[in-house]
Order: C-alpha cells, then structure tokens, then sequence
C-alpha cells in the first residue's frame, strides 16, 4: 500500500478528525448519489458511511491489507458493496407477519469484511489473467449478449464466445483457488 494511503487508514484508526472529515467531504456525496439512486434515501448513505468506516477501522486493526487503488476510490467501493449487499437482503426477507429475526450487527459487519475479503481477491486475480480473458469476462458479468461480444470482440459465432468464456472463467476460478487466502475466506 502507498506510505499515504497506509497514513490515511492509520489516521483513520487513530480517529484523527480531520481525516474523517476529509473523507466525508471528498467521499460521503459520491456515496448519498448513488445509493439515492439505488433504492436508498440519505438516511441509508450515512448508515453505509459509518458501517464502510467501522469495517475498515476494524480490518485494519485485525490485519493489515493492500489497497491497490486511492484510499478514496477503495472507500466508495466498499460502500457500494456493502449497499449492494442491503439490498439484497432485503430481497431475501420474508414479508408477511411472522417474526423476521434480524442477524446481529456485529456478525453482519464480520460478513461485509469478509465479502469485501473475496472482492479484493476476485478482482487481484481478474488482474492477472490476459486482456483479452479480461475484457471478455467483464462484458460477460455486465450481461453483454453473446452477439454483441462476437461483433465487439471479432469472434466467428456464440458457440466460440461461450467456450472462451467458459475458458477464461477456469482460469479464473485455477487463480483464486491456487492463492492462499482462498482458504481463509471461502467458507462464506
């Protein structure tokens, strides 16, 4: 991690007050914009602030980590995952009268981490594959249709796409699994 990325999350830590209001001025409305614009209110975004702010605060304290981008964008990131992650648990909540018990702060900001954990792997190991496994993979996960990736990419047919892709996600999957860390965190 830069030496300045690696002072901010120990300023953050350290709970220096400027830092955090650096962040909130530099990054809170980044995130209040999107989640206004997923299903959110700016209630939710000052809840998914704090939560982002605690789980790195935490992670740092655990266990040192690699932020391979600017300590800002990493922040925005982890809000918009953990946002994603709201929502689908809400998705995943029974609706009618019976009494819904609710997972406990805690091991929710313990899941989050975690699910961030395997984020940051997906995306280091996405890092290594060729460019041309990379790209097909990221329009493959944006729900590209197949035709559209054979004319983007100049394959012959559908058949070749799905047997690249099909291809390029063993790769992936040989990456993943070969690393270390893999076994820390599959059992979510």
């Amino acid at each position: 991690m830069p030496k300045e990325e690696t002072n901010i999350l120990k300023q953050l830590a350290d709970g220096n007050k400027i830092v955090i209001q650096e962040l909130y001025t530099a990054v809170f409305p980044k995130v209040v914009s999107f989640i206004l614009k997923n299903k959110g209110d700016r209630a939710d975004a000052e809840d998914i602030f704090q939560k982002a702010l605690l789980q790195l605060i935490a992670r740092y304290k655990v266990k040192s980590f690699i932020i391979e981008s600017s300590f800002e964008a990493y922040l925005f990131t982890v809000c918009k995952n953990l946002w994603r992650r709201e929502l689908n648990k809400e998705k995943k909540r029974v609706t009618n009268d019976a009494v819904v018990e609710l997972s406990r702060e805690e091991d929710d900001m313990t899941m989050a981490a975690l699910e961030q954990e395997k984020w940051e792997l997906f995306q280091e190991k996405l890092n290594e594959i060729s460019d041309n496994c990379k790209q097909l993979l990221q329009l493959f996960f944006q729900k590209t249709p197949y035709k559209k990736i054979v004319e983007k990419l100049g394959y012959s047919s559908d058949n070749v796409v799905r047997q690249r892709i099909f291809n390029c996600k063993s790769q992936l999957a040989k990456l993943i699994k070969k690393d270390p860390r893999y076994n820390d965190i599959k059992e979510l």
